[in-house]
């Protein structure tokens, strides 16, 4: 068996340095108490991803303080750490999920598509996720990656644990829509956010840890300038068997904290349920999808003309491949 450990942890939109202090010290709790082989953060472990002006400030290089942190502290605690940011790689910024070994070697993936209004920050990836760990292949998914149904055609019969993180960012707490929004749909989001982990476990026959984040949130709403979006991160921290039974779970009302299970990544991988010809795996309410649409084509040009003008905050960095060796790996700083 192989004991994993998934963090919720309750984040600052923009903090890039305090949200990074904040992972470190929950990554080396969990260490301390239960000694896992593999500790995984969420996506966007330096900053929730909002649509906000305090995202311009995100980014960061790929070697930069992101990475370093997660290498040292899997130096430190002998195991795996795992966590994502917004990396500049080469001339363009991703939604990387990096996954440090003790020893110094470094696995890399990149979110396929970013969601919404991530579109504004970064750009699609095009690796498969498949990682070939120390501790045995490990399938990394970021945000709505563990819902589209291509996410499980890469990696079926290929992996042994299916990890990553979630953001899943709620409905505004507008008063004008609060029945349909908060009372209706967010309902079907608690519901689909509960249920993707399982869902996806058993569409591979491999155990899932899925961390996620927790706690309100205020953002800027897309299109509509001087218009706040008040709303909350929903949590729903799961870790899961093969036949998505759910071993360990944090809600929204449990806050900020870890969860630690032991899986069994030495079975075959077996899936129990088929994989859909669909692009989601699990249906969305409407608004959903009105969102992702006109959020995807608002962010996806914005990118574009700005990188064209050049008024990102970043500039063109380092990158590395989707594995580094420890003998090719940058030292420590």
């Amino acid at each position: 068996m192989t004991r994993v450990v998934a963090v919720q942890p309750a984040l600052q939109i923009g903090d890039v340095e305090g949200n990074l202090r904040r992972c470190a010290d929950l990554v080396s709790a969990a260490a301390k108490e239960h000694s896992p082989e593999a500790i995984f953060l969420p996506e966007a472990m330096t900053s929730p991803n909002a649509y906000d002006r305090r995202m311009r400030s995100v980014a960061r290089p790929l070697l930069g303080a992101p990475l370093q942190t997660l290498r040292q502290l899997a130096h430190d605690h002998g195991c795996l750490v795992g966590g994502g940011f917004i990396a500049v790689r080469g001339n363009d910024t991703r939604g990387t999920y990096a996954l440090c070994e003790p020893d110094g070697g470094i696995h890399l993936h990149d979110k396929d598509q970013p969601s919404f209004w991530e579109n504004n920050y970064y750009t699609s990836g095009t690796d498969d996720g498949v990682m070939a760990t120390s501790i045995g292949s490990i399938g990394c998914a970021n945000g709505f990656e563990w819902g589209r149904v291509r996410t499980a055609k890469r990696m079926v019969g290929r992996v042994r644990l299916l990890a990553g993180g979630m953001h899943f960012p709620s409905f505004p707490t507008w008063a004008a829509t609060r029945s349909w929004f908060i009372k209706r749909d967010e309902e079907f989001l608690m519901q689909y956010c509960r249920e993707t982990p399982p869902r996806m476990a058993r569409m591979l026959g491999v155990p899932a840890v899925h961390p996620s984040h927790v706690g309100p949130f205020t953002m800027e709403t897309p299109l509509v300038p001087g218009l706040s979006w008040p709303s909350r991160m929903l949590g729903e921290t799961t870790i899961c068997d093969a036949d998505g039974v759910i071993l360990r779970r944090m809600s929204y009302a449990d806050g900020e904290g870890y969860v630690c299970a032991d899986v069994d990544m030495a079975a075959e991988p077996a899936p129990r349920d088929p994989i859909p010809e669909l692009f989601w795996n699990a249906a969305f309410p409407i608004s959903v999808h009105l969102v992702w649409y006109a959020g995807n084509a608002h962010g996806v040009a914005k990118y574009r003309v700005m990188k064209a003008l050049r008024r990102h905050s970043w500039q063109p960095s380092a990158d590395l491949p989707s594995y580094t060796s420890p003998e090719q790996a940058p030292p420590l700083a």
